[in-house]
């Protein structure tokens, strides 16, 4: 990853860490390498990372990750509840026919109280990114699996099964941070 992805990678984890609890129990979708594991390990009792691109397991001390798709690659998976699952920079990769039964899912993974964290980019930043990608100053944006995604429809996937606690932008709007709580 170039500096630019791991700088913006790291203002998603810190939107994120401020909603985890000491002691919490985490599901991150799309969890790359683990990155948010390790930097909020502080705050991280056990994890479990998904990841579509990684081809074996990983263990780790507090978490480990897992090849591919939520929910299907915890199917073999001996997990209880979580508090907390993150989708950082992942929801406008699911394909829109995808949408509703993901929100489904997660309620169905989480604990009655726990929250779901999501970051989307607003959707110029598709613009941005292919022409810091043509410049090379990032890499690893897979632009061809936006699939136009709006962030106002993030509430509606989670309509069903959950409460909106915080929906605000930033980096000057150009991303969206949503914090759902399952009621």
């Amino acid at each position: 990853m170039k500096k630019l992805d791991i700088y913006l990678q790291n203002v998603r984890i810190s939107k994120a860490e401020k909603y985890i609890t000491k002691g919490s129990n985490v599901l991150d979708i799309g969890t790359n390498d683990g990155i948010m594991f390790e930097k909020l390990s502080h705050l991280i009792a056990s994890g479990i990372g998904i990841e579509p691109t990684t081809i074996n397991e990983v263990n780790k001390e507090k978490y480990k990750i897992i090849p591919g798709y939520f929910p299907d690659a915890l199917i073999n998976e001996n997990t209880p509840l979580f508090d907390v699952i993150t989708m950082l920079a992942v929801l406008e990769h699911v394909p829109t026919e995808e949408q509703k039964k993901l929100g489904e899912n997660c309620a169905k993974y989480l604990k009655k109280g726990g929250i779901v964290i999501i970051t989307v980019p607003s959707p110029q930043v598709d613009i941005i990114l292919d022409v810091l990608g043509k410049l090379k100053l990032i890499e690893g944006m897979q632009l061809h699996e936006h699939y136009g995604f709006k962030p106002s429809d993030t509430e509606k996937i989670f309509a069903n099964n959950f409460k909106l606690v915080c929906k605000k932008t930033f980096q000057l709007g150009l991303n969206n941070l949503f914090v759902f709580e399952k009621i």
